[in-house]
């Protein structure tokens, strides 16, 4: 007689209702179980890539933000990421660029104290990068002390957009100096260099965010033309918190001619390297490996290593850049040189960790709540027998033998009906070696 053929099942399917003796639906469902989790992860792993493309925010045209932002551009693509630049205005034009959700912008230049009318709550900073002195050069036959000497002046305070713009107002309205009889002309560096080596302006506020070397550098060159120093910087810092006192020594710009002939003291904000909330993590560990490449030297304000650094100011830190000041690069990012591979080998390790931490905890309990589930059938089974048996102790009447005999039917009908898997099946026959014996027993019983 041939044996019926088992169904063909996937081995996996197959194993559950073997071991845990599953019907074939719950085991396929627990099967499809296990492959949507397995394909969600999959999902998950491919749609958390990060992306090969990023749009910064820079500054005008030879300005210290467009240099910076070439840096970056050349050094993320040794990584094959492609950063677009895109020139602005200078920094509040950042800043707004970056609050507009229309306008596409992932990362730009921030400095510190920067107030706009829009919301800051959707960035994030990724600390600062620089320090960013203010500039302030003047027409005088004597030096000035206090920026409140400017007043009754033709001063050039930078382009609307620019920091400078931002910063020179709040400090000659900070010195009483907010209009009529001083005139604020809105020029943008170069123009305005231009006006006070020919004399039509008294003074000008320049920041590097929108000047050129080549532009600062002349002015400190020119005999006519002083460098303010700021004597009241300490009263400056502790009334803005978000500026800091720099030191310019004596020569530093040029040796040679001595220049500045002085040691000079200025004033300025730190500029963060500010991001959309949701700058992808890897791309976040990424720009501040690229920051400090392009930041970490010495400089003629700086220490080595000052830069980056986690100093915030309006916009709060970002979680990664936090977790990247703390404990550095991950582990594939410090091993695999290679960018992409260490994202992906590291996405997949995000992914399957917690997984592991949940699957394999349930996948060992599973078994042993199975196990237990299964004894108790057989439990069930054996306490009437039990009971049964303590009933057939001494000499019994016939009737007596067959009204057992009758719940020993019954008692075998149920475990006829026992489903049991195939891991169970000695048990299964043991307790059904147990019925015979007990059968046998009220069979060759002694009667009354």
């Amino acid at each position: 007689m041939d044996t019926p053929k088992e169904k063909s099942r996937l081995p996996f399917v197959a194993a559950l209702i073997e071991t845990f003796g599953f019907s074939p639906g719950l085991a396929s469902i627990v099967a499809l179980g296990f492959m949507a989790i397995g394909l969600l992860a999959a999902y998950w792993i491919v749609r958390s890539a990060p992306p090969s493309r990023l749009v910064l925010t820079s500054g005008p045209e030879g300005s210290s933000f467009q240099r910076w932002a070439d840096a970056y551009k050349k050094a993320l693509a040794a990584h094959d990421i492609t950063l677009e630049v895109r020139p602005s205005g200078g920094s509040l034009d950042n800043l707004q660029r970056l609050q507009s959700p229309d306008s596409a912008i992932d990362i730009g230049f921030v400095p510190g104290g920067l107030k706009t009318e829009g919301d800051l709550k959707h960035l994030v900073s990724l600390g600062s990068i620089a320090y960013q002195p203010l500039w302030v050069f003047y027409r005088s036959p004597t030096p000035i002390s206090r920026l409140s000497e400017l007043a009754g002046k033709r001063i050039a305070i930078g382009a609307v957009g620019s920091g400078t713009h931002a910063l020179a107002r709040t400090l000659l309205q900070a010195n009483g100096i907010t209009g009529a009889p001083s005139t604020f002309v809105d020029l943008d560096s170069s123009a305005a260099a231009t006006g006070l080596l020919e004399g039509k302006l008294d003074a000008v506020f320049l920041m590097g965010d929108s000047a050129s070397i080549q532009t600062l550098r002349s002015l400190v060159r020119s005999p006519d033309v002083q460098l303010f120093n700021f004597t009241q910087a300490d009263a400056y810092i502790r009334r803005y918190s978000y500026l800091s006192r720099m030191n310019l020594p004596a020569g530093s710009i040029d040796l040679g001619k001595n220049l500045p002939a002085q040691n000079v003291v200025l004033i300025g904000p730190t500029v963060e390297l500010v991001a959309r909330e949701g700058l992808n993590s890897a791309l976040s560990d990424l720009l501040l490996e690229v920051a400090k490449e392009v930041h970490g030297n010495s400089s003629l304000m700086q220490k080595r290593g000052e830069f980056p650094a986690p100093l915030e100011h309006e916009i709060p830190l970002s979680e990664d850049a936090v977790r990247y000041y703390k404990s550095g690069k991950t582990f594939f990012y410090r091993t695999i040189h290679n960018f992409w591979l260490a994202s992906l080998l590291n996405r997949i390790l995000v992914a399957v960790v917690p997984l592991g931490l949940v699957l394999i905890p349930a996948i060992r309990l599973l078994p042993i709540g199975y196990r237990f589930r299964i004894q108790l059938r057989f439990f069930r089974c054996y306490r009437p027998l039990l009971r049964l048996e303590r009933d057939s102790f001494g000499p019994l009447t016939r009737e007596r033998i067959q009204e057992l005999l009758k719940r020993l039917d019954e008692i075998e009908t149920s475990v006829d009906h026992l489903k049991v898997p195939a891991s169970f099946a000695s048990q299964f026959y043991e307790l059904r070696t147990h019925l015979a014996f007990v059968r046998q027993r009220l069979t060759t019983a002694t009667l009354v």
